[in-house]
C-alpha cells in the first residue's frame, strides 16, 4: 500500500480546478481518498481490486457497499507494525459481518464490541471470545449474561450500578476481568456529537469529580471481579497526535495513584480509538506510525516519572481499518434545478448513511462509468427520503451534464453506514460486496420486502 493510502496525515492539497473538465481522469490528490487498489479504466469507470465498479453496480444493483478486503488487510498489519507490542483491537461497532470477523482474526487482532449481537456475531463465526473486549455505557443483562456465557475477555465498566450488577452475575466462585471507562476531561473529535472524552456526556467515570476513583475502590472489593486496567476514549475522528498525549499523562496520573492508595499495579491501558481519516482530498488523517512513535514515548517517560512499570498499550481502531476501504455506489434518480441550487436525488439516502445529517459529514462523490465533456457545476446530491436532512453531499461539483441512471461512486464510506443503516421508509439496507484480486462476492445480501414483512406476526 503507498504511502496515499496509509492512515497518515497528509497535507492540505490543492483542490482540482472546477475548470478541468469532467471527463479528466482523476488526479492522485482525487485518488487518495480511495482504496490503494484503485485502477482508472478506459470508460470513465473505475476498478478497486481488480474490479470495475460499474460491473458490480449491475450485477448487485445499487444502492451498495463495496469493501475491498486487500485494504482491510493491509490497514491491519499497519497498526500491528506500528504497535508491534501492544494489544490492537478493531471496533466492531463500525462495521461487522462475519467475513469482517474473519478478516480481522485471521490479521492477528482483537475485537471491541458493544453488544450482545455483535458478540454473538463474532463468537459463532469462530472468533476467540477471550481475545473481545465489551463495552457499552448501558449494558443490559443480556449483555452481561452473553459476554460471561461466552468467555468474553474483558469488560469495561461505564458506571458504578454495573459493578454490583456484574458481581452478583459472576456469583460466588466465578471470575471475570474487568477495566474502568475513565472520562479524562480532554476535548478531542471531529463533531460535538462524538467527543466522549469530556464530562458532559454519557460515557465513563470523571477524574475530577472522584467517580472514577470511587469505583476502582469497590471493584477492587469484588473478589470475582480482576481489575486490569484503565480504559479511555476521546472522541472519534481525531487527526492529531496532542490529544493522545495528553491522555497517557492524565491516565498514567491515576495509575500512580491507584498504586499509591490500594498497592495494586493494573498491567493495561486502554486508550480507544478514533482515529480519523480523509473523507476528501485534502483533508488530514491520523498519522498511526507518528501516534505509536509518540504516544509509546510519552509513556515510557510518564511512567518512569512516576516509578510505574510500564503497562501494556490497548488500542481500538475501527474507522481508520475499515473506512477507506469502503465504497457506496448510487444511481442517479432525478436532477432538479430549484433557484440557485441543483439537486441530484439518488436510489439511497439518510437510510443507509446518516452521518450527514447526525454530524454534517461532508463526502467526495464521482460520477463513474461513463465520459463527460461538460464542464463542472456545483450540486447537492440527496437521498430518496422524505426528509430536508436527506442529504448526501452538500455544494460539490460533477459534471453538468448528470441525469437520471448515471452512476456515482462514494470513496471512504466503509465506517457507520451500514452499521447505523436504518428501515426508513421500509427501504431495504444495502448489500455489502467483497472484491479481492479480480473478484467479486455477495457477504450480505441486501434487505428484502420479504425481510422486512416477516418481522410482523399479526394484523
Amino acid at each position: 500500500m503507498t504511502t496515499a493510502h496509509l492512515p497518515a496525515v497528509v497535507p492540505a492539497v490543492p483542490a482540482v480546478s472546477a475548470a478541468l473538465s469532467a471527463d479528466a481522469v482523476p488526479s492522485v490528490a482525487e485518488l487518495s481518498i480511495w482504496p490503494a487498489s484503485t485502477s482508472r479504466l478506459g470508460n470513465g469507470d473505475l476498478a478497486v481490486s481488480g474490479v470495475p465498479l460499474g460491473e458490480i453496480a449491475d450485477r448487485f444493483g445499487t444502492p451498495a457497499y463495496v469493501i475491498d478486503e486487500s485494504e482491510v488487510r493491509e490497514r491491519c498489519r499497519t497498526y500491528r507494525n506500528a504497535f508491534p507490542e501492544a494489544e490492537v483491537l478493531y471496533a466492531a461497532k463500525a462495521f461487522l459481518c462475519r467475513a469482517m470477523a474473519h478478516w480481522i482474526e485471521d490479521e492477528g487482532l482483537g475485537l471491541d464490541v458493544c453488544s450482545a449481537g455483535e458478540l454473538e456475531l463474532a463468537v459463532t463465526t469462530g472468533f476467540p471470545p477471550g481475545r473481545i473486549v465489551l463495552h457499552g455505557n448501558a449494558k443490559s443483562p443480556h449483555d452481561l449474561e452473553t459476554a460471561l456465557r461466552l468467555g468474553v475477555g474483558r469488560i469495561v465498566i461505564d458506571s458504578p450500578s454495573e459493578i454490583a450488577r456484574l458481581a452478583a452475575a459472576v456469583g460466588p466462585g466465578g471470575h471475570q476481568k474487568v477495566m474502568v471507562r475513565v472520562v479524562p476531561g480532554i476535548a478531542a473529535g471531529g463533531h460535538e456529537k462524538i467527543r466522549t472524552g469530556t464530562d458532559d456526556q454519557k460515557f465513563g467515570l470523571s477524574i475530577t469529580d472522584g467517580y472514577a476513583q470511587h469505583a476502582i475502590a469497590r471493584i477492587l472489593d469484588q473478589p470475582g471481579l480482576e481489575l486490569v486496567g484503565l480504559h479511555c476514549h476521546l472522541g472519534s475522528q481525531i487527526t492529531s497526535v496532542t490529544p493522545y498525549l495528553a491522555a497517557v499523562r492524565r491516565m498514567v496520573g491515576l495509575l500512580a495513584r491507584v498504586r499509591e492508595q490500594h498497592g495494586v499495579v493494573l498491567p493495561e491501558l486502554d486508550l480507544g480509538g478514533g482515529h480519523g481519516i480523509a473523507y476528501r482530498p485534502g483533508e488530514e488523517a491520523m498519522d498511526v506510525t507518528t501516534l505509536a512513535r509518540e504516544v509509546r514515548g510519552e509513556l515510557i517517560e510518564s511512567c518512569a516519572a512516576a516509578g510505574l512499570t510500564v503497562p501494556r498499550l490497548v488500542i481500538e481502531p475501527g474507522r481508520a481499518i475499515v473506512g477507506p476501504a469502503g465504497i457506496a455506489l448510487y444511481h442517479v434518480l432525478a436532477v432538479k434545478r430549484t433557484g440557485e441550487h441543483t439537486f441530484v436525488a439518488v436510489d439511497g439516502g439518510m437510510s443507509d448513511n446518516p452521518r450527514p445529517a447526525l454530524y454534517g459529514v461532508r463526502y467526495a462523490p464521482r460520477l463513474i462509468g461513463r465520459h463527460s465533456t461538460a464542464e463542472p457545476a456545483a450540486v447537492t446530491v440527496v437521498g430518496r427520503h422524505c426528509e430536508a436532512g436527506d442529504v448526501l453531499a452538500s455544494d460539490i461539483q460533477l459534471p453538468g451534464d448528470v441525469h437520471p441512471g448515471d452512476l456515482l461512486a462514494v470513496p471512504a464510506a466503509g465506517a457507520y453506514q451500514l452499521s447505523m443503516a436504518s428501515g426508513y421508509n421500509l427501504v431495504g439496507r444495502p448489500p455489502v460486496i467483497a472484491v479481492a484480486d479480480g473478484h467479486a462476492r455477495l457477504l450480505v445480501r441486501r434487505e428484502s420486502l420479504e425481510d422486512i414483512c416477516g418481522r410482523e406476526v399479526s394484523l
